[in-house]
């Protein structure tokens, strides 16, 4: 009886990828420029799992406890979908299409045909706090939806709740999913963004709903779930697998209540696998440029870390990593194609064994199926056999 846990910290790069020239990410180092930028930072429980072996911060601390290394992505593309589908053993071959000059006017028009729509708003990369403030009461008037993209592969419509009822916008976005973004256009999420408020001080609400594109092959939630494992996904990690062979389904608001739900099931389960996403590092810090920001749910992580590890059982696992880079200094407020993070700790594995460079997030993957001895065809090489 065993779990495993991920813990994946959205936007938590740990170094450009060899590839990053291509992707014009060449520098990009979310969790070094952090630490450049303040002078020096300090996340103790981290660098005891071997975080200060991987890049240099303010650590103190001479045992390691955990073991570490870093993933490079094989997956075309630097978003959440590809990186999340890469770490559950699915490589992304073809890169998921962006529209950094909105959408073309033939997809608008089906849009609006297909929703039955008079009109729409924006239709270009914007950001979506920004976005909602210039167009909201347009919005307001007219009744228009406001589409927007961003460097991600995504179809973003926001509406004002009064407006645009919520579960309304949701069929919105669903028929756009079955309906209007296929084929070529088919990007990796389609999202809803209901906005509350009044000019000048309109605010999103947290009943933002993403429609993804199911794995086009299998991935680590269908091999455990048909071998008897129950599935957890906490956070963004249900949108981006499309719900699919997920068990036990849980929503949150923020980091905070992601860290707290998984601790929550951590202790409750007995034999399970646990998978986290924790957005604000990317969604709130890293798309805004704010660095202290960054740097503070970095610290709430840690401090909480501890408690985490204290809520594992004897035979648990628990791997922390991330999906793609956020550097909150780099210019512009887009992804940045990076290497990841591998710290992996457990009661009855090794300590202080340096997983070295891995050739695929998927990697993650496999080794998860050797840890519960199931057989997949998922891609990846397992590094169980370093760890114990």
């Amino acid at each position: 009886m065993k779990k495993a846990v991920v813990i994946v910290l959205d936007g938590v790069g740990i170094g450009n990828a060899p590839d990053a020239k291509y992707y014009n990410d060449e520098g990009s180092n979310t969790l070094q420029n952090i630490a450049s930028t303040l002078g020096e930072i300090e996340l103790p429980n981290l660098e005891k799992l071997g975080l200060g072996k991987l890049v240099k911060l303010n650590s103190n601390n001479a045992q390691v406890i955990g073991c570490f290394g870093k993933m490079k992505e094989v997956s075309k593309g630097k978003d959440s979908t590809t990186g999340h589908w890469e770490l559950g053993g699915l490589i992304s071959e073809k890169q998921f299409p962006v529209y950094p000059s909105g959408f073309p006017e033939e997809i608008i028009e089906k849009f609006k045909k297909e929703n039955n729509l008079k009109g729409v708003l924006g239709n270009k990369a914007a950001s979506g706090t920004e976005i909602i403030q210039e167009l909201g009461e347009e919005h307001i008037r007219t009744g228009y939806p406001i589409v927007y993209t961003s460097a991600d592969s995504v179809f973003q419509i926001a509406a004002h709740e009064e407006i645009i009822p919520v579960e309304q916008l949701y069929q919105i976005c669903k028929v756009t999913r079955e309906k209007v973004m296929i084929g070529e256009h088919a990007v990796g999420r389609i999202i809803a963004r209901p906005f509350i408020g009044t000019k000048g001080n309109f605010t999103r609400t947290h009943r933002r709903k993403d429609f993804a594109l199911e794995p086009n092959g299998e991935v680590i939630f269908d091999v455990l779930k048909k071998n008897g494992i129950k599935t957890i996904g906490i956070g963004k990690i249900n949108d981006l697998f499309a719900y699919r062979n997920i068990d036990v389904q849980i929503k949150t608001k923020d980091n905070l209540e992601g860290i707290l739900k998984t601790i929550e099931f951590t202790k409750a389960e007995t034999n399970a696998f646990i998978m986290t996403n924790l957005v604000d590092f990317d969604m709130l810090y890293g798309h805004r440029n704010d660095v202290n920001g960054f740097y503070k749910a970095l610290v709430e992580f840690d401090n909480y870390l501890p408690e985490i590890i204290n809520s594992m059982n004897e035979n648990d696992i628990l791997f922390i990593t991330a999906d793609h880079g956020n550097d909150p200094t780099y210019p512009g407020t887009d992804h940045t194609r990076e290497l990841v993070p591998l710290l992996v700790y457990g009661k009855k594995i090794k300590s202080g064994v340096d997983l070295g460079l891995r050739e695929t997030f998927a990697d993650l993957a496999q080794t998860i199926c050797d840890f519960y001895k199931m057989p997949n065809s998922l891609k990846g090489k397992s590094f169980l056999g370093e760890l114990v």
